[in-house]
C-alpha cells in the first residue's frame, strides 16, 4: 500500500469549528476509508512533505489524494466530499467552473472571520 493510497484529510483540531465539521464527515459510512490528520498536534504529524508545512496545514484546510496531489482551500473540499456518500453531489458540484471559483471566494472570505468565530465557538463550548 502507498503512502497515498487514501484520501488524506489535514484538520486544524484545536479549532473547534474545525473539529465539529470533521467530527460530521468522520460520521459517514466511508469515513474510515479517509486518513484523518489532526495537525495541530504538533511535530510528529506535522512533516507533511511535499511544500505542505506544518503552519499552512493549520492556517488553510488541506487534503492530499491517492496520487499524492495536494488539494488546498475549496478544491480540498470538494475532493472531500467526492470522497463521502451523501457529499458527493456537493463535491461534484464545487469542482464545476464556475462554481468551483465561487466555493474559492467564499472559502477566502471566511479565512480572516475564522479567528472570531473560532473564539466565539471556545465560549460556547466552555
Amino acid at each position: 500500500m502507498s503512502e497515498f493510497s487514501r484520501l488524506s484529510v489535514y484538520f486544524d483540531g484545536s479549532c473547534p469549528l474545525c473539529r465539529r465539521e470533521i467530527a460530521l464527515y468522520q460520521r459517514n459510512r466511508q469515513a474510515h476509508k479517509l486518513a484523518w490528520v489532526d495537525v495541530s498536534l504538533g511535530p510528529q504529524v506535522c512533516d507533511l512533505g511535499d511544500g505542505l508545512s506544518c503552519a499552512q496545514a493549520m492556517a488553510r484546510f488541506h487534503v492530499r489524494d491517492a496520487q499524492g496531489r495536494l488539494f488546498r482551500g475549496a478544491a480540498g473540499f470538494s475532493q472531500l466530499w467526492r470522497a463521502l456518500p451523501g457529499w458527493r453531489w456537493l463535491g461534484w458540484l464545487s469542482a464545476w467552473p464556475p462554481m468551483s471559483w465561487g466555493f474559492e471566494v467564499l472559502y477566502r472570505l471566511f479565512l480572516p472571520l475564522r479567528p472570531l468565530l473560532q473564539a466565539w465557538a471556545h465560549r460556547l463550548s466552555a
